[in-house]
This record gives C-alpha cells, structure tokens and sequence, in this order.
C-alpha cells in the first residue's frame, strides 16, 4: 500500500478556486491509479475525479466536468485537484486515493486501498 496525505483545503467564495495536493509515499507510486472523493455528513461518498498511473487517461463526476482537472507528477509522488468555480455543493471533506482499478472502474471507491485522511473544502456563498 501507498501512504496518502492531502492538503491544500480551506474557505472560499462562489467562484473561487483551490488546489488540493495529495503527497504519496512508497516507492511504487506510478503503479498506481489515483483518485479524490468527496464526503459530506450523512451522505455517501462521492467520486470526484481519477487518473490512470500514466497520467494518459481521466475521469471526471458529472458534477464537477469542465471545472476541476486532476494531474499528477510521477516524479515527485503528487497527484493534484485543481478546483476552479466552486460552488457550496461542493462543499465537502475530500479524499486522495489510490488503487489499481481498471480504466472503467476508476469511480467506483471499493477499488481503491490506499485513503489519506481528507481535506476540508468549504464553499461560501
């Protein structure tokens, strides 16, 4: 397994915009598909985005296509969610994972092994 820890959460406006960061440890990061969720209380987990270990494929929920963009950096063990035009539903604690699920299969969270600690993103309005 992969040792996961997020950071970059924090407060801010409709229409604002964060970068989450998510540091791996381990050696065998690159044989890994990435993933963030998303979580708020009372509610289930939610796929955000994911990305194949080559970086050469993503996947984006219907919710948040077209304004966030995930990436990754082999070379230093990151794997980022840039936010861009947030809005409060996306408002939530949001997750790093990582696992080898297939391409078709990268939304679905059983597929993941790994989980950082999450991240708390607060949209105002």
């Amino acid at each position: 397994q992969v040792q996961l820890v997020e950071s970059g959460g924090g407060l801010v406006q409709t229409g604002g915009s964060l970068r989450l960061s998510c540091a791996a440890s381990g050696r065998t990061f690159t044989s890994y598909n990435m993933g963030w969720f998303r979580q708020t209380p009372g509610k289930e987990r939610e796929f955000v985005a994911a990305i194949t270990w080559s970086g050469g494929y993503t996947k984006y929920g219907d919710s948040v296509k077209g304004r966030f963009t995930i990436s990754r950096d082999n070379a230093k063990n990151w794997v980022y969610l840039q936010m861009n035009s947030l809005k409060p539903e996306d408002t939530a604690v949001y997750y790093c994972a990582a696992g080898r699920p297939t391409a078709w299969s990268l939304a679905n969270e059983n597929n993941y092994d790994s989980w950082g600690q999450g991240t708390q993103v607060t949209v105002s309005s």
